[in-house]
């Protein structure tokens, strides 16, 4: 919108008129006030003088620096060794927590020799991921119907802390109840001290 448009016609004319060779500018939001351009240029002089100064020192630094350029690349392989055995002693703890997990679980399938498992298993398609294993499960099946020998599958549960076999399938030599069993038991005990 121009300044005619503005005021309309006849008072443009009045102001022009008024005005002469003087020409008025409208504000459209691109203008600029002086005192802002003044101030913005001043930073940017400031700045240019910063970045000059900054390129001074980096260039100082540099020359420092090439007689230290041996030193810098030790520690920099000092680093990259300490990154690389971080990452062998953090695999290392995986590995060791796997077969702990492994192991245990494998005890708990009531297998009788976990070394002979461990070599039957296909390893590396077992997965561990929060305290469980994914793919574990199936490989022990397979193996309970190929190879049912290294499992205990119809064991008794052990260390009840009962002495023997006391009380279990009716084993008792008296052949009556439990707890006269259990009497001769204790009296057996107390003539063995």
């Amino acid at each position: 919108m121009n300044l005619e448009e503005l005021l309309g016609t006849e008072l443009y004319k009045q102001v022009t008129e008024k005005l002469g060779d003087k020409k008025i500018m409208l504000d459209d939001g691109n203008f600029i006030p002086k005192s802002r351009f003044d101030q913005v240029n001043e930073a940017k002089k400031e700045l240019e003088t910063q970045v000059k100064d900054r390129d001074k020192q980096l260039k100082d630094l540099s020359t420092k620096a090439q007689g230290n350029e041996e030193l810098t690349k030790q520690i920099e392989q000092l680093q990259l060794l300490n990154k690389q055995t971080q990452t062998d002693y953090e695999a290392k703890i995986n590995q060791m927590q796997f077969g702990y997990a492994l192991d245990s679980e494998l005890t708990n399938a009531k297998c009788k020799n976990t070394k002979a498992l461990k070599a039957l298993l296909d390893i590396d398609s077992i997965k561990y991921q929060e305290g469980k294993f994914e793919g574990l499960e199936s490989q022990l099946e397979g193996l309970r119907e190929s190879d049912s020998y290294l499992f205990d599958l119809d064991a008794a549960p052990g260390n009840t802390g009962s002495p023997g076999n006391f009380g279990r399938n009716n084993n008792n030599p008296s052949g009556g109840d439990s707890q006269t069993s259990f009497m001769e038991v204790i009296s057996n005990n107390s003539l063995r001290k």
